[in-house]
């Protein structure tokens, strides 16, 4: 096995694209509360809440890309 499989095998790992996706609804979130001028916290519970995030979640739109 190449380097490059193993660190492509790693990155399908269901841990790491755990780790991703919540990487990503943090940044969301922190960009949200500056944008609103909302606490981080406030800004994340909205984001939990939108479609958006039930279709970052939802592998058959695509948006997790």
């Amino acid at each position: 096995m190449t380097e490059q499989n193993t660190y492509i095998d790693v990155v399908k790992s269901p841990i790491i694209q755990e780790i991703i996706m919540s990487n990503r609804i943090g940044a969301i979130s922190v960009e949200l509360a500056k944008r609103l001028n909302i606490p981080p916290l406030q800004a994340l519970e909205q984001f939990y809440e939108s479609n958006t995030c039930a279709e970052l979640h939802d592998r058959s739109t695509g948006l997790y890309l």
